[in-house]
């Protein structure tokens, strides 16, 4: 009896999760926060997407002040959710054609434009990495598409400042 209730419990428990924080330092000031999560087993794919997330949301900031926000369960069917990220080296796919392997739209298309009038989004395509805000693209705070973007299982900060694996930090060194 106490190996049935075993075997159901551990059946019935939720699956481990791999959980990562990132943040994201544009130009103009604009930097973004994050956490992604995903089952555990997927470490070892080549690459996961958006199909295989069980957790994601972002923060936007201008200036260190929250400006907007998206997460999943913001998520219709009309939302642009594109997800490339490479666990092996915790990082988001950026440089490429959107959409394509090497992009990604978290709330806003190739365009950066449909983010909702009280929205908040991410795209990193051939063109740059920038954010859109109610429902318009926010040119100044892109940076070039090839940028390296991680993650970390470190907590994060609006500024970036702290987080020395990013391309560069919010106050541009």
């Amino acid at each position: 009896m106490f190996r049935v209730a075993l075997v159901l419990s551990l059946l019935s428990a939720p699956a481990a999760a791999a959980e990562f924080n990132f943040c994201w330092a544009g130009s103009g000031g604009y930097t973004m926060t994050g956490r992604i999560a995903f089952p555990d087993a997927l470490m070892t794919a080549p690459i996961v997407t958006e199909r295989d997330v069980t957790a994601f949301e972002i923060v936007g900031y201008e200036q260190g002040i929250a400006i907007g926000r998206w997460n999943m369960a913001d998520r219709m069917p009309s939302t642009t959710w594109h997800l490339r990220f490479d666990p092996a080296t915790l990082t988001f796919l950026t440089g490429g054609s959107f959409p394509g392997d090497r992009s990604q739209g978290w709330n806003a298309n190739g365009d950066v434009t449909d983010c909702g009038r009280r929205g908040f989004g991410f795209n990193s395509g051939n063109y740059a990495q920038d954010i859109c805000l109610y429902g318009v693209w926010i040119a100044q705070s892109s940076i070039p598409p090839e940028t390296p973007f991680r993650a970390t299982p470190n907590a994060v900060t609006p500024d970036c400042r702290a987080v020395d694996f990013l391309g560069k930090s919010a106050s541009g060194k």
